[in-house]
């Protein structure tokens, strides 16, 4: 008797302990309790302490509250064009009503996976290859449409339907690879033909400013030129004038440009005129006129310089004269030897003083 009462006492009291475990009910934040009592639906249970009637209530499912995703293993699909594509899909969505996603469909997950499966069949189906790859967010539309109507009546909330690969035939890409590569190198080719044109375009554009420049530059150049030169002839000009230079010194000036007239290189013939005096003569008539055109008085800055002047002249005239009568001589020996020994043609000349090429025959009608 001593032991029933201890067993008794320990009885009531493991009752107790697992009547209150019973009757208490704590449910976690974003979970739901669905709650039957004699095997027909009580209530829900909301996150929090919650009471239950020990023995008599009973959690049927508990039910996870949060936005799930679920990933759905990879389905072959034909599409129109009659070619086997594996499509790879990830589902997102939560329950929005408990008690129906426990009572109206007995594994809504399952469910689910039968539908996006079915609806994708369906969907890509009706598109060919081609399109169903460039496609992706109408598929993705057209399944959550489908999958939010079906699942409503379920108490399922389809948030996002995600297509996470297609994958068509090893040979189909091989295929596409090569159109791919083909396309790549076709808008390289359209891409280095353009560059090279524009390169073309600047490089011409670029010559013709050149040109246009170096033409400019040119131009310029020449009317610089130019007005340098009248520069510099009217400066000679004026120097003439203001000089007034004598008729010895301009006859002077032209004996001394003779040797510099015989050194040329093109100067192969000369004629000497029979009258070589008269001509020396006309030619120092000629250089007294323009000796009164410019002005015969020199200048007194030059009156200094005359004697020295006429000195020279009178030694230029002597070795003009002299060169003059050596080349007379040279031309009658040809003379003879193209007329068999005979000397013929032009007659002697008279002798050429210096003084003759330096007095002015002005001068000389003065004194006669």
């Amino acid at each position: 008797m001593e032991l029933v009462i201890p067993v008794l006492l320990i009885a009531v009291a493991l009752i107790g302990v697992i009547t209150l475990a019973k009757a208490v009910r704590i449910v976690p934040q974003q979970r739901q309790d669905v709650v039957e009592r004699l095997g027909r639906y009580k209530r829900t249970l909301n996150p929090g302490l919650n009471l239950l009637v020990p023995f008599i209530d009973a959690v049927r499912t508990k039910v996870d509250m949060r936005e799930q995703v679920v990933s759905f293993p990879p389905q072959p699909v034909i599409t129109s064009d009659n070619l086997v594509v594996s499509i790879d899909t990830v589902l997102y969505f939560k329950v929005v009503d408990s008690v129906r996603a426990t009572y109206e469909i007995s594994n809504f997950l399952q469910a689910i996976e039968q539908l996006t499966v079915t609806t994708l069949r369906n969907v890509i189906g009706s598109l060919d290859l081609e399109r169903a790859l460039t496609s992706r967010e109408e598929i993705n539309r057209h399944l959550s449409g489908v999958l939010d109507e079906t699942t409503g009546r379920w108490g399922i909330k389809v948030t996002r339907v995600e297509i996470k690969a297609i994958e068509p035939p090893p040979s189909i890409r091989d295929s596409m690879e090569k159109q791919m590569r083909a396309e790549r190198d076709r808008r390289a080719a359209i891409l280095n033909a353009e560059g090279h044109k524009q390169s073309q375009i600047l490089t011409a554009e670029g010559e013709k400013q050149a040109a246009v420049l170096r033409a400019d530059g040119d131009r310029q150049a020449r009317i610089l030129q130019a007005e340098g030169q009248a520069k510099a002839i009217r400066t000679v000009f004026d120097a003439i004038h203001q000089a007034n230079p004598s008729q010895k010194v301009l006859a002077y000036q032209y004996l001394q440009a003779l040797p510099q007239i015989a050194n040329g290189t093109a100067n192969k013939v000369w004629i000497v005129p029979a009258e070589l005096t008269k001509a020396l003569e006309g030619m120092g008539g000629a250089l007294g006129g323009l000796s009164q055109m410019v002005g015969d008085t020199p200048a007194p800055e030059a009156a200094d310089h005359a004697s020295q002047v006429e000195r020279e002249a009178a030694e230029a005239a002597q070795a003009a004269a002299a060169a003059a009568q050596q080349i007379h001589d040279e031309v009658r020996v040809a003379e003879a030897q193209a007329s068999g020994g005979k000397p013929q043609g032009l007659p002697a000349p008279e002798p050429v003083s210096p003084a003759s090429l330096l007095n002015d025959p002005a001068d000389q009608r003065e004194r006669g």
